[in-house]
């Protein structure tokens, strides 16, 4: 009968066409109530076909010609006879009449339906004719009431909200499904129903977050197919009816898995109820939602406003610049005026251009705390799609007022301590987006072409996140108690230590740069010892304010009075948790591991005596006073660090690293434990070791790499030079990545054998592309310098903070560990080192032999035998961080009378060897607490300088010295 009757439409006689039934004015209200009858019959039996099957698809698209027939005139050709246009009105009104009998019939819930069996499938079943038809049919009553209200919400809720209906809808070039939304400016017609706050209520109370996500995926898509609709009005509108929706869909987005939650491949952990039919549409949603942060949309949103400001700025300042130099006269003055001028163009926030680009920004903003799972894409489309973006921002931030508006962000604060405004949402959009950018930078893209972030960008932005942290904790503005858990701390804070890691890698700031220089030391210190909030806050969250000198006075505080607390005390004689070990010369690691190992960390951190065994079997003479411990400590770092032994390896510019291959040692996890244990002591301690560590190594066991803030690739090239050379050749390749054909994986020689493995899960399979080939430079530099010897580093760290208390490691960063590990490079200061001398026995710093000794120090040694010196006193070849004055126990010179008759060359040496027999055999004469004395003759007069020379190089470069120091 469909067939039938939608054949006679065909016809231009009314008598043989169906429509001419309705022209009779007996069967006219019959006829109307048989066609309502029939194309109410086609509706309600789409409810029971499946598109898939084939008989079914045909019945479909019979009554979808059924349906479009009798809804509209175009397609009766009666209409076109003679004298037929005076009923055109009365027959429109018959097809209103027709499309309302189907409304009320459900109409719109029947279509979603079709449309989900259809749609939300693996294999889409409905094809074009049935889309442009079905488009057709649910614009049509649209178009009929005028864009109702009413209707609009019915087919926005039932049609619109169908799960990648645009996206399928706009496969074809040119597809007249478009061109329909197009002609009858759909798009402007939905901004203008969601623009008031009852539809969207209206919205939100008939959908779920899922479908909710799909209407907004939808609009997207729209926007950037229907550009050319896009004015001020609809932009403006646009953003505040996304940012709505966005929020809408962020209330069933849970932070963790629960009984009640389900894994979201779009929205991260949501609370409601899974729908399997929506699962096989999300990657067409992440399509369509990337319009919103690619291509036409973010020029219209983001990118030509912020251009035109900026454009403009510039011009104001290029007038203001040539009007004030004018003539000689005004010259003088014109930077006064020019500075003067300014003030009256900073933009107050509520400012309408203020407004406007804070209101786009809260857009992306709720974009990337919504869409969790597309925050990285989020992040590179604002970074990358543009990259003038982030940079003309910044700039915009130039116009609050000095220092990027920090006063007045300041002040914002102080009276939104929410952080909810949407003058925040642009701050924390552009914090989390240059943490992502600074992260991706390689060396040469920021030291070297500087494009278009200059090195001075990052000075001033590090400047502005600096003291505004500050005085916003100082302040108060931040709850102490919870700041971790502000949102706006958190973004600030992490593109903070994203810039201050990559300044400490390489300087491109001052070094007093990161002081701040309104903070009273002396008062923040008191503040400290009390344990007052903020200062505990401001220092375990910015300690680089502080003067390297003063954080390590606190870090040996701290140490300080950790042994007070566990009942440790400084002399050795009166420690009950003294450690008495014995270590052979040639078992240094063997004896060492055997006897410590097994100590507990409180045992370990007490004082550890060593004796040593020589050669033959003997004890060597000497009581331990922290001197021959310390000879221990370091000798067993470096032998157990020696690349033979196969736990470290060496990089390029010979630092270690653990070695990925260290499985071949037995115990060689509980080595690695160990080994932390021993230069935790070390630190603990104040001993300085000559061990170059790799700086990626330092970052990881002292807490400083991980997060969002820290790039692998920024330290790849001291370990792997090649490795460095392919990725950043894969960073800048121009054409098609996928050319090269890698993949997610990495083939290694283990022991001669080759063994893939595979960066993420599935990798092998995962070809890199363009889109994803950020994603895989940062996972390989990853594994080769993390995941690779991530065992090794695990054991390692375990035993360095068993020792070192985890909460003092944010004190320094990696460099200032690796220096207070190691000390620094710089040469010996032995004037530092006179100042702090203590002399015994009648020697003072005016004595002869004493100007002797220091003169032969200063002017006669090398750096190389200033060093073995240092190493024959102290048992550390260098200094001290701090300088000589915290040298434990300090250095010390001695008196020790002998015979005129004996000589000189041998009581050097004997006397030596003396000052510990004469310990040895009278402990009650001992010297000051000290391991550090040096013992010099009080030479006869007529003995020349150059003797004291020649015995003085002979002693610190002997192997007996060595032993006997």
């Amino acid at each position: 009968m469909c067939r039938y009757i939608i054949q006679s439409l065909d016809s231009e006689s009314h008598v043989y066409s169906y429509i001419g039934v309705a022209l009779s004015k007996d069967r006219h209200l019959l006829w109307l109530s048989q066609i309502k009858k029939i194309l109410c019959c086609c509706l309600t039996e789409m409810q029971n076909l499946n598109p898939e099957q084939t008989i079914d698809y045909k019945s479909i698209l019979l009554r979808l010609h059924t349906l479009i027939s009798f809804t509209s005139i175009k397609t009766w050709n009666v209409m076109k006879a003679s004298g037929m246009e005076r009923l055109e009105t009365g027959m429109n009104q018959v097809c209103s009449n027709i499309v309302g009998c189907l409304i009320n019939q459900n109409f719109y819930y029947i279509i979603k339906g079709l449309l989900i069996k259809g749609l939300c499938r693996n294999t889409v079943t409905l094809h074009d004719v049935a889309l442009t038809a079905i488009t057709t049919l649910t614009i049509r009553p649209l178009i009929l009431s005028k864009q109702s209200e009413k209707l609009m919400l019915m087919y926005m809720i039932h049609v619109f909200s169908i799960p990648g209906l645009i996206y399928h809808l706009n496969k074809k070039d040119n597809s007249l499904s478009i061109q329909l939304f197009k002609q009858h400016n759909i798009f402007n017609k939905i901004i203008d129903v969601l623009k008031l706050d009852r539809n969207l209520e209206s919205v939100f109370d008939a959908l779920e977050g899922n479908y909710t996500l799909c209407l907004l995926a939808n609009l997207v898509e729209l926007a950037q197919i229907d550009t050319e609709k896009f004015c001020s009005y609809y932009i403006s509108n646009f953003i505040d009816i996304t940012t709505k929706l966005l929020k809408f869909c962020q209330q069933y987005v849970v932070a963790k898995k629960s009984n009640t939650t389900y894994w979201h491949p779009i929205l991260g952990w949501f609370k409601q109820p899974e729908d399997q039919s929506l699962q096989v549409t999300m990657d067409i949603l992440k399509i369509q939602l990337s319009y919103l942060w690619t291509g036409k949309i973010l020029t219209f949103l983001i990118c030509d406003p912020l251009s035109d400001l900026i454009e403009r700025e510039s011009l104001k300042k290029l007038d203001l610049h040539q009007t004030c130099s004018k003539n000689i006269f005004r010259q003088t003055f014109s930077e006064f005026r020019i500075n003067q001028q300014n003030k009256k163009f900073y933009r107050k926030f509520d400012n309408i251009e203020v407004k406007k680009i804070s209101l786009i920004c809260s857009l992306y903003y709720t974009a990337v705390t919504t869409l969790r799972e597309m925050k990285s894409a989020i992040f590179s489309g604002l970074s990358y799609e543009d990259k003038n973006i982030l940079h003309n921002l910044w700039i915009f931030f130039g116009t609050l007022g000095p220092h990027c508006g920090l006063k007045a962000f300041i002040d914002h604060l102080s009276k939104n301590p929410e952080c909810t405004s949407s003058e925040f949402q642009m701050l924390m959009l552009f914090c989390d987006c240059m943490t992502r950018y600074i992260t991706v930078l390689d060396d040469i893209e920021m030291y070297e072409q500087q494009d278009p972030f200059k090195l001075i960008d990052f000075v001033q932005m590090s400047y502005f996140l600096n003291h505004f942290l500050f005085k916003a904790m100082s302040s108060n503005l931040f709850n102490t108690e919870c700041a971790d858990q502000n949102v706006l701390f958190i973004s600030m804070h992490t593109l903070l230590m994203s810039i201050y890691r990559r300044d400490c890698q390489k300087k491109f700031c001052k070094d007093d740069h990161w002081l701040i220089k309104e903070i009273r030391l002396s008062s923040f210190l008191t503040d400290l010892e009390k344990k007052k909030p903020v200062a505990v806050l401001i220092l375990s969250k910015m300690p680089h304010i502080l003067p390297h000198s003063e954080r390590l006075l606190l870090f040996r505080k701290y140490i300080s009075e950790e042994k007070i607390a566990i009942g440790l005390t400084e002399n050795i004689y009166s420690n009950s948790l003294s450690t008495l070990i014995t270590v052979h010369r040639s078992r240094i690691i063997e004896d060492g591991y055997r006897q410590l190992s097994i100590l507990s960390p409180k045992a370990l951190k007490s004082i550890i005596r060593v004796r040593f065994v020589n050669e033959q079997g003997l004890d060597e003479a000497g009581i331990d006073q922290d001197g021959v411990f310390k000879e221990f400590l370091e000798e067993t770092i470096k032998k157990v660090f020696n690349p033979s032994l196969n736990l470290f390896s060496m990089t390029s510019d010979n630092r270690l690293y653990p070695s990925y291959t260290s499985s071949v040692q037995d115990n060689h996890l509980l080595l690695f434990e160990f080994v932390g244990r021993m230069l935790g002591k070390a630190v603990y301690e104040g001993i300085v070791v000559d061990v170059p560590f790799a700086s990626f190594f330092v970052s990881q066991f002292c807490g400083q790499s991980g997060g969002v803030m820290y790039s692998w690739l920024d330290e790849l090239a001291s370990l792997d030079q090649e490795l460095y050379r392919s990725l950043t050749m894969v960073k800048r390749h121009k054409g098609d990545i996928s050319d090269l054909e890698l993949s997610f994986s990495v083939d290694d020689n283990v022991m001669g054998k080759i063994v893939t493995y595979e960066l993420k899960p599935g990798g092998k399979a995962i070809p890199v592309t363009n889109e994803n080939k950020i994603n895989y430079i940062h996972l390989m530099a990853g594994f080769r310098m993390y995941v690779q010897i991530k065992e090794q580093i695990a054991a390692f760290t375990r035993g360095f903070r068993s020792i070192i208390n985890p909460e003092w490691l944010p004190l320094f960063s990696t460099p200032e560990w690796q220096k207070l590990i190691s000390g620094d490079n710089s040469p010996l200061d032995f004037r530092d080192l006179r100042r702090h001398t203590q002399y015994y026995g009648g020697f003072h710093d005016k004595h002869k032999i004493i100007c002797w000794l220091w003169d032969i120090l200063e002017n006669d040694f090398s750096e190389t035998e200033k060093a073995l010196f240092l190493k024959f006193v102290t048992s550390c070849s260098k200094s001290p961080l701090l300088g000589f004055a915290h040298l434990e126990p300090p250095f010390s010179i001695r008196c020790v009378e002998v015979g005129d008759d004996e000589d000189v060359g041998d009581t050097i040496g004997s006397v030596i060897r003396g000052f510990f027999t004469i310990r040895k055999k009278d402990p009650q004469n001992r010297l000051p607490t000290s391991s550090t004395c040096f013992n010099l003759l009080k030479l006869p007069n007529y003995q020349k300088k150059n003797t004291l020379r020649e015995k003085l190089r002979y002693a610190v470069t002997s192997n007996t010295g060595f032993e006997l120091s």
